[in-house]
């Protein structure tokens, strides 16, 4: 169990470490502020998008237009005016009369008149301006009205782009006193006539019942709102429309008796100014527009939509924007954090490193889609969700996945590049055909090298030294064969098959083979001081280069493919490479020919292949001229006489079989590396039949009198030295330590003349 917990964490770590890190960076930023005015305007545009609202008859307008400024030739509508005006909607019997004109002062003539209609119209509401310094931007109310308690607010609170989205229920004045808004009061008026009055909440502060709802003050963090100024009773304005939504009659409409005599009855009446000259215009979140100028909307609208708002609420249950509570929407961030982090690394080994399918494609936008109509089918309900936040969260985390998946491919290609070249690694990650299976037929030069003995020697070693010795070779080996921009197809336990012509083909492929042949060979110095210092023998290799056609691709299955070749030129350049004896490089007709010029041939063979049915010539390369001036030092052999014979037994091997058949022999010379051998039969009589030329053998030393004692196993190769009848030489290809050193003693011994 916790092991696969702690595979799944391990599997899906990117998750866990991107989703929490975006989502507080998002936060964060949030809290700063940065996204409220993207939040704002994805609000405004979500009320646009609404369906229309129905129109409310329970609130109505009158409206004082520039032709009712006409009519009376002043700028000022003097207070005679709204005295008959008030007159004749009195008559109607209107639950509620808002004056949303300032008269603080009389406007002559008629002013008398006006205060004998506020006196005795106890459903008027007069209006003050609250906010601001007392003697530049407050304006006191109307003493009549405000002796009998009959004044309310018409403040308007205004966002930093200027739009009003909020609405006051209630304001202190600088006394300390709470006044109810115009609104509000108005609000209430109606709703005293149905017998329902607002009453707080137990336990709960600032939370009234309103008939069917209940009102909450807004805090400065609701919504898309950052540390906004929530002071007095706020409430989030749900609109019901654009400008003129309301019905609207003139001022000269009510005083010429053009509307029904009942027109007002039941109805809250607004008066205000609605025309251009009395500036009481403001922007609202249906003032924006794609295809048109901004419209602002009369304040007295603006007055009426909060009216409207809360007899709505309260009578016939219409929603009012709420939001959530910061901890909620931090968790909402979290989540579509985690959706952006999941939808991108559940695809990370799908379709390649740097490539995104139609399907994920599909997801972000049906994620996105789900964010945005969800939180608009929200609003739609009465929740005001956060969007811009929860929308770059998901997209910071699909990034911040990205960007890891990406730097893990550059991990991946640096790993992937320890196993093949470059190019390979990036025909594969970035060629859209890179990773298809098949592949096609192509010319290439071919190089296999391989340890002499190393497997002999491997079997005396622990696992662990092999390995180190190993990864030693093939190391500065793979420096060699990268700098000569060969692509390393295999490492077969101390084989490397390399390739020269794929996946990119040059002009020079045999020529850069047999410069990195030389090469390897010349590496094999300071591999072999390493090994030194390590106390380990010291390492041979031979190495076999070949040219022709092969099918060169992906090889494989859907689930596991591997990039190589096949053909009978990669069976020959093994073949080849199996001729080779320690520090010698093989090569064949059809390579030397595109090699060109400056290949240094230290000699030729004429050999059977097993598999190949036609005799092959190779040739024994000792360097390469310009541009590499690579060449090869080799030491000249010498064989000396023995004193005394060695007696040896042998067998043939004919690949990694060893014959059945032993024979029995004698070392008669002996050289640094090698012996001469001469065979015996039974009798002791030299047999007329020498060992081919380039057999490997293994053969063991007989000692004791007479020789009866095999001593360990010494593997060799047999050369193509001129002999005498009966005798061939070797070379040592692989021999146990203290073997080695009794034959160098004696080899040395023979040089003294001793």
């Amino acid at each position: 169990m916790a092991n696969s917990l702690k595979q799944i964490l391990w599997e899906w770590r990117g998750v866990w470490v991107t989703t929490p890190a975006v989502a507080g960076l998002v936060i964060l930023l949030r809290l700063v502020g940065i996204f409220q005015s993207w939040e704002l305007s994805v609000y405004d545009q979500y009320l646009r998008l609404r369906p229309p609202q129905p129109r409310d008859n329970r609130v109505a307008i009158v409206g004082i237009d520039e032709a009712d400024i006409k009519e009376n030739k002043s700028a000022i509508v003097p207070d005679g005016v709204y005295a008959r005006l008030i007159e004749k909607l009195k008559a109607q019997q209107p639950r509620a009369i808002g004056l949303d004109i300032y008269r603080d002062l009389p406007i002559p003539p008629g002013h008398d008149e006006l205060v004998k209609v506020f006196a005795s119209t106890p459903n008027l509401v007069g209006i003050e301006k609250v906010v601001g310094d007392s003697r530049r931007e407050a304006v006191a109310p109307p003493p009549v009205l405000k002796d009998k308690g009959q004044v309310g607010a018409n403040d308007v609170i205004f966002d930093a782009d200027t739009k009003v989205r909020r609405g006051l229920l209630q304001i202190q004045n600088s006394n300390r006193e709470t006044i109810q808004s115009l609104s509000f009061y108005l609000a209430l008026l109606y709703l005293d006539a149905d017998g329902i009055s607002f009453e707080e909440v137990p336990g709960k502060k600032n939370t009234w019942k309103l008939g069917k709802t209940i009102l909450t003050p807004m805090k400065g963090n609701d919504g898309g709102y950052i540390r906004t100024d929530a002071k007095g009773y706020q409430i989030l304005l749900n609109y019901r429309g654009g400008r003129e939504h309301f019905e609207t009659v003139s001022l000269s409409d009510i005083l010429k008796d053009k509307v029904p005599k009942d027109w007002a009855r039941d109805r809250v009446i607004l008066i205000g100014a609605v025309g251009e000259t009395s500036q009481d215009f403001f922007f609202t979140p249906y003032s924006s527009s794609l295809f048109a100028l901004p419209e602002r909307m009369a304040g007295v609208e603006v007055h009426a939509n909060i009216v409207s708002q809360i007899i709505s609420a309260a009578i016939d249950n219409r929603t009012l924007i709420k939001s959530w509570s910061e901890p909620v929407e931090s968790l909402w961030i979290l989540l579509w954090s985690t959706v952006g982090a999941l939808l991108s690394w559940q695809g990370r080994y799908k379709k390649g490193i740097r490539k995104f399918s139609l399907n994920r494609i599909f997801g972000f936008i049906l994620a996105g889609g789900c964010l945005v109509g969800g939180t608009y089918g929200a609003l739609l309900i009465g929740w005001w969700i956060p969007v811009i936040p929860p929308l770059l969260a998901m997209s910071g985390a699909a990034i911040a996945i990205t960007a890891y998946i990406a730097r893990n491919a550059d991990k991946v290609r640096e790993t992937f590049g320890r196993y093949l070249t470059d190019e390979v690694v990036a025909n594969l990650l970035e060629n859209p055909d890179g990773a298809k299976l098949g592949g096609e037929r192509r010319k290439i030069t071919i190089l296999t090298s391989d340890l002499r003995g190393f497997t002999a020697t491997s079997e005396r070693l622990p696992p662990e030294e092999v390995v180190k010795i190993l990864n030693l070779y093939l190391g500065y080996m793979a420096d060699v064969i990268t700098a000569h921009q060969g692509t390393i197809d295999e490492f077969m336990g101390d084989g490397i098959l390399v390739l020269f012509g794929a996946p990119t083909a040059r002009e020079d492929d045999a020529r850069r083979a047999i410069a990195c042949a030389v090469a390897m060979q010349l590496a094999m110095t300071p591999v072999n001081e390493e090994m030194n210092k390590l106390g380990l023998p010291p390492l041979k290799m031979g190495i076999g280069i070949n040219t022709g056609e092969v099918v060169v691709g992906n090889i494989g299955s859907a689930k596991r493919t591997k990039y190589g070749i096949v053909g009978s030129q990669v069976n020959l350049t093994y073949r080849i490479e199996s001729f080779t004896t320690e520090g010698q490089i093989l090569i064949s007709q059809s390579t030397l020919n595109d090699a060109g010029e400056g290949v240094q041939i230290d000699g030729e063979k004429h050999v059977q292949a097993k598999g190949i049915k036609e005799p092959i010539t190779i040739y024994d390369i000792g360097g390469i001229g310009a541009p590499y001036n690579l060449f090869l030092t080799k030491e000249e052999q010498v064989f000396l006489p023995l004193r005394e014979e060695i007696a040896i037994q042998y067998a043939v091997m004919e690949g990694k079989n060893i014959s059945d058949i032993i024979n029995q022999g004698s070392f008669v010379e002996l050289s640094g590396k090698g012996a001469k051998v001469r065979l015996r039969s039974g009798d002791e009589v030299p047999s007329p039949n020498p060992v081919p030329p380039l057999t490997n053998i293994r053969l063991q030393l007989l000692t004791g009198n007479p020789p009866s004692q095999v001593s360990d196993d010494i593997y060799a190769k047999v050369l193509e030295n001129p002999t005498d009848n009966g005798t061939f030489y070797i070379q040592f290809t692989a021999m146990p330590p203290d073997l080695e050193m009794m034959l160098t003693k004696l080899y040395q011994s023979c040089k003294s003349g001793n």
